[in-house]
């Protein structure tokens, strides 16, 4: 069966999902950029010189900045486009996006303003429609080179996500479903919390004892919060919680971890933010998920540690001490 497929963003993960969707024969491809200028260039190159270099865009994968000729006859919409940016680049282009059509989000964060996720946000700016979520450990460096990955497809509509499924499985990427979209989501967004902190541990040197323990606990954290706002504990010990706050904590892409590390190493945040190739969710997804805490009484000590010294001028080293020195507890 054909399938047009029209991804809007040009991003590393964008560009990945390209690659991973054009090996099925039956996939038409489409990518939507939001200037002339960079349609031109990533079709020149064939490859998203600046996010992945080495890796080829395929021939098939359509490349364009006019938002019609991306979406008409879309069967199914990705959206890979930073949770920061997701509602001022979705609003102006909503008219000429199909009613209806479903959408599956690589977003990862909450909207500081509003505290929505991903896929509220979809709905608020595009109607009503089916989103899922796609999470778990999934650097897009490694999927645009067909190196083996994990991932789960998240939506309260079961056939939705088993068509997700159906659509993205490779014999590299391998796709589960799960009808928790709010808890997939959600340990999206907060993995990237903790990995800033386990990137401070790294920036300090305090070594695998202390970064193991904080990611242990730091699940904890993850497993509470998305409990309190309605989703399911077992999706926290899958591939969207678990596997993906592994991947995001300890390797080399990712770009949360890195932030951690030079706050860690005494660097400035409006300085490493500058120098940062893609968009660090983490640090506003902080905010996000320290404000939505503080309303509901949920504890999150990690994440307060974290909001204290992106934005309250806390030393890394003071916010670590603080969390040692907590009361003593039992473990559950």
């Amino acid at each position: 069966m054909h399938t047009k497929i029209s991804i809007l963003g040009s991003g590393a993960m964008a560009t990945a999902c390209s690659v991973l969707l054009a090996e099925h024969a039956g996939h038409t491809v489409a990518i939507w950029t939001r200037t002339a200028e960079r349609a031109a260039e990533l079709a020149g190159d064939r490859e998203n010189r600046k996010l992945l270099p080495g890796v080829r865009i395929p021939i098939s994968v359509e490349l364009t900045s006019e938002i019609g000729s991306a979406v008409e006859d879309a069967d199914l919409l990705v959206v890979a486009i930073p949770t920061k940016y997701l509602r001022q680049t979705l609003a102006p282009l909503s008219r000429q996006i199909p009613a209806g059509v479903p959408v599956v989000s690589v977003a990862k964060g909450l909207e500081i303003e509003t505290l929505m996720r991903p896929s509220e946000i979809v709905t608020d700016v595009l109607g009503p429609r089916d989103v899922v979520a796609l999470g778990g450990p999934s650097h897009a460096e490694e999927i645009a080179r067909r190196m083996p990955a994990s991932v789960v497809a998240a939506c309260p509509e079961i056939e939705q996500a088993r068509r997700v499924q159906s659509l993205f499985n490779t014999d590299r990427f391998r796709v589960y479903t799960n009808v928790d979209l709010v808890g997939v989501e959600l340990a999206g967004a907060i993995k990237n919390v903790i990995a800033i902190a386990a990137g401070i541990c790294d920036g300090l040197g305090f070594g695998d004892n202390a970064k193991s323990a904080l990611v242990t606990r730091g699940l904890v954290e993850m497993t509470r919060f998305g409990t309190a706002l309605g989703a399911q504990a077992e999706t926290f010990s899958g591939l969207a919680g678990i596997g993906d706050l592994m991947t995001t904590c300890f390797s080399g892409y990712s770009r949360n971890r890195h932030v951690g590390e030079r706050l860690g190493r005494g660097e400035p945040l409006d300085q490493i933010v500058a120098e940062m190739n893609g968009v660090a969710e983490g640090v506003t997804t902080t905010r996000g998920v320290f404000e939505l805490a503080s309303q509901r009484g949920i504890e999150m000590p990690i994440t307060a540690q974290v909001h204290a010294v992106l934005f309250e001028g806390r030393s890394p080293l003071e916010a670590t001490t603080s969390l040692m020195l907590r009361p003593l507890k039992d473990e559950r």
